[in-house]
């Protein structure tokens, strides 16, 4: 079974779509089907059957996709051990982030790194974190960007995956200029309305953990909406408060479009982390882009965190190290 096949097996059975696993494997749906059909000859059974909601494995097709994806695992591993032992510098690395992060952190970042590394290909896929985090389980994307967020246990204790927190963004209450003001506690903060994200994304549960750890009820929603773009956009044009994180609206504060007010109590940070799968050998490229953004990936300078009056009450667990053979280890 050639890897390319299994591949495009596993990306149909997690789509349960031809159409939306060509996307994933940039191929056309004839290919798509094609190579289905070529699996099919080969191990001399159905793996799909087309059902309403899309299609769905045979038993023949559950029993061939976790080996799939230990065959795929294996093989990635042979590739990186060879090129690894060979030397080799060059590679390809897809990253994968939170919309924030990416054009905040990884878009300043990025090009030095390529600057160093000029063998190095990075693609960037930006998504949801759950998204990302189901991106990386499927082999999708080599590391993701994201929050770290207390109740993604599942994947904090599981062991295929390695984590390590690089930096610890403040959380800043902001205001249209002149429509804030300094509150003494947040039970009278919570008087006032917000814009936040919808609940699910990793900024709302920020905003919900600030007040629910500080035993006061969850502050009236103005608005509920998709992106910290449009959560800025709305503060500033004076529907309502906002608490996000610093890299998304330095920017805005720095233009004067809103105005950054002092936090009436103590809040965690946003654990800035990045998250990736163990394997005997990483793939040199994804190695060095590990190391680089362990290094040279900038927290938000401590002269940025002055007077906001955010203070971490929960410092970063400790995290995974990267070994030089490319393991992990506390």
């Amino acid at each position: 079974m050639h890897p390319r096949l299994l591949k495009t097996f596993l990306a149909v059975a997690r789509s349960r779509s031809v159409t939306r696993a060509a996307e994933v494997v940039h191929l056309a749906q004839s290919s798509v089907s094609d190579q289905i059909q070529t699996l099919e000859t080969e191990l001399g059974a159905a793996l799909f059957t087309r059902a309403k909601s899309g299609l769905e494995l045979t038993t023949a097709g559950l029993a061939l996709k976790p080996i799939a994806e230990d065959l795929l695992r294996l093989d990635g591993e042979a590739r990186a051990a060879v090129q690894a032992a060979a030397g080799s510098t060059s590679g390809q690395v897809t990253i994968g982030a939170l919309e924030t992060i990416a054009s905040a952190r990884l878009a300043p970042w990025l090009p030095g790194f390529h600057a160093g590394h000029p063998d190095i290909i990075v693609r960037m896929k930006v998504a949801g974190s759950g998204a990302l985090l189901r991106q990386l389980e499927d082999g999708e994307i080599d590391v993701a960007f994201c929050f770290d967020r207390r109740d993604f246990a599942k994947h904090a204790s599981d062991e295929r995956f390695a984590r390590r927190t690089i930096a610890a963004e403040p959380l800043v209450l902001v205001a249209a200029p002149g429509q804030g003001s300094a509150e003494r506690d947040l039970a009278t903060l919570a008087t006032h309305s917000f814009v936040a994200t919808e609940p699910g994304c990793v900024y709302r549960h920020m905003f919900d953990t600030a007040f629910a750890e500080a035993g006061v009820a969850t502050p009236k929603l103005a608005a509920e909406v998709g992106s910290i773009g449009a959560i800025a956009r709305l503060v500033a044009a004076g529907a309502g408060l906002g608490l996000i994180p610093r890299l998304a609206v330095s920017d805005a504060i720095a233009r004067g479009d809103i105005v950054e007010l002092p936090w009436p109590g103590r809040v965690r940070t946003a654990p800035l982390a990045m998250t990736w799968r163990r394997r005997r050998v990483q793939p040199p490229a994804l190695k060095q882009l590990l190391t680089a953004a362990r290094d040279t990936l900038v927290p938000v300078p401590q002269s940025a965190k002055a007077g906001s009056g955010l203070e971490s009450a929960n410092p970063p667990r400790p995290c995974l190290q990267t070994t030089p053979d490319g393991s992990t280890t506390v």
